[in-house]
């Protein structure tokens, strides 16, 4: 591990104005103090994000609204969050440990790096962490990698639970630039697919900060539930998760949400199994028609093609969770 030096600025502009090449920002730090010590980021300038005002939990005009240094726990507790978007209370509490969840913010979590074991370790190669090396998880160990959006550079998956609940509720990013100039943006063009780049993981652009997260309310975000399937119980990452909405009125779908986890190189959302469901009757026929068309385009790549079969079921089992609400 090597040495770096630390900075504080106290406000977000300042924070994104002190970014410079070669620097890396820290808040709660599960994730990034793990890739220092491995050698993965070599930072010469941390920049500490803690004395940034930037917590806030509120509800406004029906809206979620969260600051990007609100820990996960928080947001996960926080009882507006948890009666009026239950998915994404769900998608916080199965993320990591108690401890993690403590210490992690949201804006770190949107954040975090893959845990392909090429990428973490450097004795391999690995083109997301050195571009043009290679790839050995193609034709390589590649069981809890991507079925959906890789390419022939990167089958890596995104390995956070909450953007996927973000993503299937259509939320909003606010951005804070060097200079202080602010953009908002959907986080479904947040992030990037690997294609020829994989090193590029978002849109952000140089010394940019995620400064909260507005995330709509409604129907599909009040009947809702996360579901995640690991290896194990706790601090394990998910074969595959599926963030599921209902918008249901006299026994009808009026709108349907759904996204996966840990089975792409991004939050991936499933815009056939979404339009199977709605204007059809709530009916067990009606979710299994969808999680049939949850696996278009997938791809398998040798010891992941278990997770095809996996996603369906994942996606199945949600829906029928939040069914259930409505008394199916």
């Amino acid at each position: 591990m090597q040495s770096f030096s630390m900075i504080r600025p106290d406000t977000p502009a300042r924070a994104a104005s002190s970014w410079q090449r070669g620097d890396a920002f820290i808040a709660g730090g599960t994730d990034l103090l793990q890739l220092i010590k491995n050698d993965v980021e070599t930072p010469r300038r941390v920049i500490d994000l803690e004395r940034l005002n930037l917590r806030q939990i509120a509800v406004s005009d029906g809206d979620l609204e969260v600051g990007a240094l609100s820990r996960m726990a928080e947001v996960a507790g926080h009882p507006a969050v948890r009666d009026g978007w239950k998915m994404v209370s769900r998608a916080l509490l199965t993320s990591a440990s108690p401890q993690i969840r403590n210490m992690g913010t949201i804006g770190g979590n949107l954040l975090q790096r893959t845990r392909c074991m090429y990428f973490r370790d450097t004795g391999f190669a690995c083109n997301k962490r050195q571009p043009g090396s290679g790839c050995p998880a193609i034709g390589g160990e590649n069981r809890e990698l991507a079925i959906f959006g890789g390419s022939e550079n990167c089958i890596a998956t995104h390995p956070s639970d909450l953007p996927v609940a973000l993503l299937a509720l259509d939320a909003e990013l606010d951005l804070v630039a060097p200079g202080g100039g602010r953009r908002r943006i959907r986080l479904a063009d947040f992030y990037c697919l690997p294609r020829d780049t994989p090193h590029k993981e978002t849109v952000l652009r140089p010394g940019e900060l995620i400064a909260a997260v507005h995330v709509p309310g409604g129907p599909v975000a009040r009947n809702s539930t996360y579901l995640k399937v690991r290896d194990r119980t706790s601090f394990a990452f998910a074969l595959c998760s599926a963030a599921v909405g209902l918008d249901v009125d006299d026994g009808v779908i009026r709108d349907a949400r759904v996204a996966v986890g840990g089975v792409a190189p991004t939050p991936w959302r499933l815009p056939h199994a979404e339009e199977v469901l709605r204007g059809r009757r709530l009916d067990l026929a009606t979710l299994e028609a969808a999680a049939e068309r949850a696996v278009d385009g997938a791809v398998e790549a040798g010891e992941n093609d278990f997770k095809i079969e996996l996603t369906r079921r994942t996606v199945l089992r949600a829906l029928r969770a939040v069914a259930d609400q409505e008394n199916l």
